[in-house]
Parts: structure tokens; sequence; C-alpha cells
């Protein structure tokens, strides 16, 4: 699909190495974006051309339901949602405090369950919702337990809502990346991230989850990526 003019799509976390670029891809292919992410700023600093800005703190109740009618109303027609927002913490289980569990489970859970639930009833038929969760939704990690147990539930999530979600012709994604040079690990919510390898060029992930956006795939795991 290399033309994807008159097709609107609602960016979540457009404003994060991964977002950022499949926004950027999608707006260069002719497709309506409505973009969002906390910073008012950074959201104007992407430069994409057309792209229908909306801040939003997906923290908040609200939140989703609000993106979802603010690129309904500005497009008229909602046929994509891409879900590339997240927050990580490492450290033991016994250190991770309940509000930085709050936020890992409001960001990383909440937030994807909520943009489904608004989203259902309005994509067009043969529309996509796509999410990106991470390895750690397949290979639990220790140190990273709450982090690893809030991706998990968010693919299960996925996985369960494909079912409902066929009845409307709509296609749910789980997009599962293995670790990827996004910054995400240096602004943790908590704790300091351990010594991690080389990860994945960003690039390269934001290409093949464009590809499985754009393409027939329910589900994208780890090793599909390399």
């Amino acid at each position: 699909m290399s033309d994807l003019s008159g097709k609107t799509f609602l960016v979540v976390g457009a404003t994060g190495a991964l977002g950022s670029r499949i926004a950027g891809e999608l707006g260069d292919r002719g497709a309506n974006v409505t973009i969002t992410g906390r910073s008012e700023d950074m959201l104007a600093g992407l430069g994409i051309d057309g792209a229908h800005a909306v801040p939003a703190d997906l923290r908040e109740p609200d939140a989703a339901r609000s993106l979802v009618a603010a690129a309904v109303e500005r497009h008229g027609r909602l046929d994509g949602v891409v879900i590339a927002a997240g927050v990580v913490a490492f450290g033991p289980v016994v250190d991770i405090d309940d509000d930085t569990v709050d936020d890992l489970l409001l960001v990383d859970f909440l937030a994807p369950l909520r943009l489904i639930r608004a989203a259902l009833p309005v994509l067009e038929p043969g529309g996509v919702i796509l999410g990106i969760s991470a390895v750690v939704a397949e290979k639990p990690l220790p140190n990273m337990a709450v982090y690893s147990a809030a991706k998990a539930a968010t693919a299960a999530l996925f996985t369960a809502v494909r079912g409902e979600a066929r009845r409307r012709k709509i296609r749910v994604v789980d997009v599962r990346p293995p670790h990827t040079e996004t910054g995400l690990a240096g602004r943790a919510i908590a704790g300091a991230s351990p010594r991690l390898p080389t990860g994945l060029d960003p690039d390269a992930v934001a290409a093949r989850i464009v590809e499985a956006l754009l393409g027939d795939e329910t589900e994208v795991a780890s090793d599909a990526f390399h």
C-alpha cells in the first residue's frame, strides 16, 4: 500500500523514536495523520507536513477517547491507530513502589485498552489497530518484572481482542521488537538501565512496523526483526 491518500491514522507516542518515524512515513505516503504526545513543542518539532497535533497525557482517564474523537472530527474518518507510547522502569520488584507500578500500568496497559475501546466503534471497515509491546512480553526479565508483566498483559489483550475486532472487519496487530536504540531505557521512570547490548536500528524497526501496519499480518514476534 504505497499511496495512502484519503486514509487517516492516529499515531500515539508520535514524539518517540519509533512513533515519529512511523508518523513521518505515513504522512510521506499521503495519509492524513493525527499525532499525539505529551509535549506540544516536540510535536511541532517533528516537521510532519499537514499533521494534526493533539497533545495529551495518556495517564488521564479520558485521553484515549478524546484523541480518537479529535482525529475523527478533524478528518471525518479513522482508518488506523498506532500505539507507540510507553514507559519503562528498572529494579527488583521489591524496589518498585506503587506510584511507579501505577504509571507503568496506566501507560503500557490501560492506555492501549482505552484506545482500543474508543477506536473500535469508529474505525472504518478494513481498518487496523497496531500496538508496539516488547520482547519482554515473550521473555520476562528479572529487574524488569513489572514492566514485563504490563507488556505481557498488553500482548494478551491484543490477542484476545483480535477475535472481537474481526467481526467489525478490523485487524489487530501486536508487534514485539527486541531492544531497539530508541533512548527509552535512558528515560526510565524508576531505576537505572542495566548494561544493554547495542539495540536494533530504529529506522529498520520502524520500517518493519509500517510494513506490518499496511500489510495483512496480525502478529510480528521478536524474531521477525532479525
